[in-house]
């Protein structure tokens, strides 16, 4: 195991300087999924308890919530008889929104969004390290994907890359999927000295060293919570999304506004209405494969149509 020697920040805070926990030895797999979560307490009942049934481990690091996220985290866990998975850390700094505050923050700096990744990563002590957020839901068939990775992956260096798909949830009964393919991130990798996470112009980044395996899990593993009520761009501090930079990201911006302001539905998006007992995020889950498939084959037929 290494890390002996902690990266430290230019604030001089000894106990939140980085101490890594990498794996360097043989070991079986194991993923811990890492949450940096501000302000979740709405999505948890729904993020948390298929994420701590499929991973070994779950560290969520809190980030000065207001809301009872990390009390709420500890009752989830506790209900589901999975208290024993779930750690929760506090990081009580302000940290750099994306875009310009985030490029005018030194990475060293404990409100640099970089350095708190990596202090949150330092903490992992499986072979590898899962990055989840606190929005993000597994599908029923995502959690048995993660389940089989677990032992997929003993003895490989590798990537793990997944798309998500957007929900934006409008009241308890309707929620509204952006179906459209949407751009693969690396979200599981190595927790090795090979894999930490640099500074980039907008935000973090972690990409996958050259040569390195890639896994990219199917389009159904997860969705993506948004909600109409909220402010779900509070975390950037500008909203001028460049489509040849970030293009999922100004889409999101362009279908929030124009679903919160009742506009015609965008081409894509699916309105999905639950029944008055279920709540349409836990309904979602059970025909969240099957509507993208379905919306993938609409999208074939009219393709090859149009060809012929």
């Amino acid at each position: 195991m290494a890390g002996d020697r902690p990266w430290t920040n230019r604030e001089g805070i000894e106990e939140y300087n980085i101490r890594w926990h990498w794996i360097t030895q043989s070991s079986t797999s194991g993923f811990t999924a890492v949450l940096r979560v501000k302000n979740e307490a709405k999505s948890l009942p729904f993020v948390l308890p298929p994420i701590l049934r499929s991973v070994e481990h779950v560290l969520l690091v809190d980030n000065n919530s207001t809301d009872g996220t990390p009390q709420l985290a500890r009752k989830i866990a506790g209900e589901e008889g999975l208290e024993e998975k779930l750690e929760v850390l506090s990081y009580p700094f302000e940290v750099s929104r994306c875009g310009p505050e985030h490029l005018a923050t030194y990475p060293d700096s404990v409100h640099s969004l970089a350095y708190f990744y990596n202090w949150s990563f330092s903490h992992v002590r499986t072979r590898y390290a899962l990055k989840w957020d606190g929005d993000m839901v597994l599908s029923p068939e995502g959690e048995q994907i993660l389940r089989d990775l677990a032992w997929q992956l003993e003895g490989i260096e590798g990537v793990v890359t997944s798309p998500r798909s957007p929900v934006y949830v409008e009241s308890e009964q309707v929620a509204y999927l952006d179906t459209s393919p949407g751009v693969t991130e690396p979200w599981g990798w190595r927790n090795s000295p090979a894999y930490t996470i640099s500074k980039a112009f907008d935000w973090e980044l972690r990409l996958p060293n050259p040569g390195d395996p890639v896994i990219r899990l199917p389009n159904h593993t997860c969705f993506e919570l948004k909600w109409l009520e909220a402010d779900e761009f509070a975390h950037w501090s500008h909203t001028e999304f460049k489509e040849t930079i970030n293009a999922r990201k100004r889409r999101e911006w362009e279908l929030f506004y124009s679903l919160h302001s009742g506009a015609e539905m965008p081409e894509g998006v699916v309105r999905i209405e639950s029944p008055k007992d279920i709540h349409v995020v836990k309904y979602l889950r059970k025909l969240f494969t099957e509507t993208l498939r379905n919306m993938s084959t609409k999208r074939t037929m009219r393709s090859t149509t149009s060809e012929s």
